[in-house]
């Protein structure tokens, strides 16, 4: 049944988006189904926002559409399925003329500049899309780990502990293959080649190596130095295949990938990675000891922006960095502040807006997920649409994160053991040195900070005097109340 459901989304989606031959190719992240699209004017983004499954649209280098968790990984195979029989099927009735392909290759010119034009941005999402795919084992071995640390503080299950700290441990040790591996999928080279080579980083025996004077140690460099070497073996394998006689590619390109970026790894990129990745650690415990408040409220504020650009993401190496070092990284708590401001002001646009059924549904609809740490259906559905809710959500955020910065400030110092949940999806992964009650504490009082700063801030600030007469109204009038000459007309906004 539920397959159907999913089926069923991805057919109204389809043609909304201007069917298969438009579509150029399709991935998802935790909550968006990516489109690359050929033609931009073929989308009825009207339409496509009234579907009951669609959270949001994020109109960027790719044609984003907000399922939410779950949805989004369920709902992006049937559409796959669906665009591939709608070209076999096209393909057997009609051929693709030559003003159609001349389209294609106009609009792939012009998204092909659109992309050339961001690089950096390019470049950091491509650097995010290493890590996504690590997201779900980062959080089942965190909420082992969380799971393992009760049992042990406990004394229950003393037999099952080391069974537990084994699972929860295995991926963290060998995270640097999955990041290679990755790293050199997304950049076109031979994956498992990225994954020998980031391989070497965690290697036992690298302890015996002593490079310039330097003494190596296992894991050293981590997940940065493992994107790095995958990264510099993706460009070595890229020459050989120039280079290399075809007769003899299968043997000497493999081996020179592998042994060329293993030898730069060991005799540099380990060692230099290992400095950034120090540095790294090092700076965010200074942030959050002594910028304390203020570096809260900094983080907390901004972190809406981030996310409504799709450039958070990019934190996700720095988070796995700190993970790795420490076991936890103190940033998400405070970052996780910025959803509590949305939610305070998705609240605050409810009750100031009582009779605007349609509005007020959808945020009843997208709360749920906001209350668990996703964010996206309340920007796009509800406060980034209006303008001013989504700055004083930013305020909640802020204040919320001051809130946890400044107990990092007084010594309560605790992070989360894994990235990808927040809100209350997040106490589970909590981890701190003060105990477990003192650390969900302060993580709760952060959250009803930004909830109530975020609701008093949208109540007081969010809207003007227009904003409430031409919002506060009803755009789907009860069937059964009389009409008048106005009846069928909507607000500005809804």
């Amino acid at each position: 049944m539920s397959t159907d459901k999913n089926r069923a989304t991805a057919a109204a989606i389809l043609p909304l988006v201007g069917g298969p031959d438009n579509i150029g190719s399709i991935a998802h992240c935790m909550t968006r189904l990516r489109i690359a699209l050929h033609d931009r004017s073929l989308v009825d983004g009207e339409a496509l926002r009234a579907l009951p499954a669609v959270l949001g649209v994020v109109e960027d280098e790719t044609y984003q559409i907000v399922l939410g968790p779950g949805t989004v990984a369920r709902v992006t195979p049937e559409f796959e399925a669906l665009v591939e029989e709608g070209r076999s099927s096209r393909t057997a009735r009609t051929p693709v003329t030559a003003e159609e392909l001349a389209d294609r290759g106009a609009a792939l010119k012009q998204a092909q500049k659109a992309r050339n034009s961001t690089p950096v941005k390019l470049f950091l999402r491509r650097i995010a899309n290493v890590f996504v795919p690590l997201i779900p084992a980062l959080i089942g071995c965190g909420i082992i780990a969380g799971l393992n640390g009760v049992l042990l503080n406990t004394g229950w299950l003393p037999a099952v502990v080391p069974a537990l700290a084994a699972i929860a441990s295995g991926f963290m040790s060998l995270i640097a293959v999955f990041v290679g591996y990755n790293t050199a999928k997304e950049f076109g080279g031979t994956p498992v080649l990225g994954g020998a080579v980031a391989a070497i980083i965690v290697f036992p025996g690298v302890a015996k190596i002593d490079a310039f004077g330097q003494h190596l140690s296992p894991g050293q460099g981590g997940v940065l130095g493992a994107l790095a070497a995958a990264f510099l073996a993706v460009h070595v394998e890229r020459l050989c295949r120039r280079w290399v006689p075809e007769a003899v590619d299968a043997l000497v390109t493999p081996t020179l990938t592998v042994l060329v970026s293993g030898l730069v790894t060991i005799y540099g990129l380990m060692f230099l990675a290992g400095e950034v990745a120090t540095a790294i650690g090092s700076a965010a415990t200074w942030l959050l000891s002594a910028g304390g408040a203020f570096a809260g409220l900094v983080l907390g504020g901004l972190f809406l922006p981030l996310v409504m650009l799709g450039l958070h993401q990019a934190l996700i190496p720095i988070h796995t960095t700190l993970i790795e070092q420490t076991g936890h990284t103190a940033l998400l708590p405070i970052l996780a502040m910025a959803g509590a401001g949305q939610v305070g002001a998705a609240l605050a646009v409810y009750c100031r807006l009582p009779r605007n059924r349609s509005l007020r549904t959808t945020i009843k609809s997208a709360l749920p997920a906001g209350f668990l740490g996703v964010g996206e259906p309340l920007i796009y559905g509800v406060s980034l649409p209006l303008g001013r809710p989504f700055v004083t959500a930013c305020v909640g955020g802020a204040a919320g994160g001051a809130f946890v910065g400044l107990f990092n400030q007084l010594g309560v110092a605790f992070g989360s053991t894994a990235i990808g949940p927040s809100g209350w999806a997040l106490f589970p992964l909590l981890d701190g040195e003060s105990g477990a009650g003192v650390t969900i504490a302060v993580y709760a009082g952060g959250l009803a900070v930004g909830y109530l700063v975020g609701f008093a801030a949208t109540w007081f600030f969010g809207f003007t005097r227009q904003m409430l007469t031409d919002l506060n109204t009803d755009p789907q009038p009860v069937a059964d109340a009389a009409p008048t000459a106005d009846a069928g007309k909507e607000p500005a906004m809804t």
